[in-house]
């Protein structure tokens, strides 16, 4: 994964550490532990969660093109958003899936 810094470039000035935190804590530890868990396995957690939570914005869609760059296909993701759906709402599985087809083009 190429080093994040979306948390310094948007709230570096405002928000120092949480800025920190986001960039090398959260991306640059937690997802760089390839051996406990695979980056495609995070990221297929990571979109259910948001789903989950209610996320429906840049976030989710920031997440969703995550990943597909780890390897999930759109089958795979229509699967996880169909299934996700009857657990946490189907507004939510249907913004999801706007951006999913934003993302998986081809």
């Amino acid at each position: 994964m190429n080093k994040v810094t979306a948390g310094r470039d948007v709230l570096g000035d405002f928000a120092p550490k949480f800025a920190q935190l986001n960039d090398d804590v959260l991306f640059g530890e937690v997802w760089s532990r390839e051996k406990q868990l695979a980056k495609r396995d995070r990221s297929m957690i990571t979109v259910t969660a948001l789903l989950a939570s209610g996320i429906l914005d840049s976030s989710l869609q920031y997440h969703l093109q995550t990943a597909k760059d780890n390897g999930i296909t759109k089958q795979e993701i229509a699967e996880v958003i169909t299934h996700v759906a009857f657990y946490i709402g189907w507004p939510k599985a249907w913004a999801a899936f706007r951006f999913a087809k934003d993302i998986w083009t081809d």
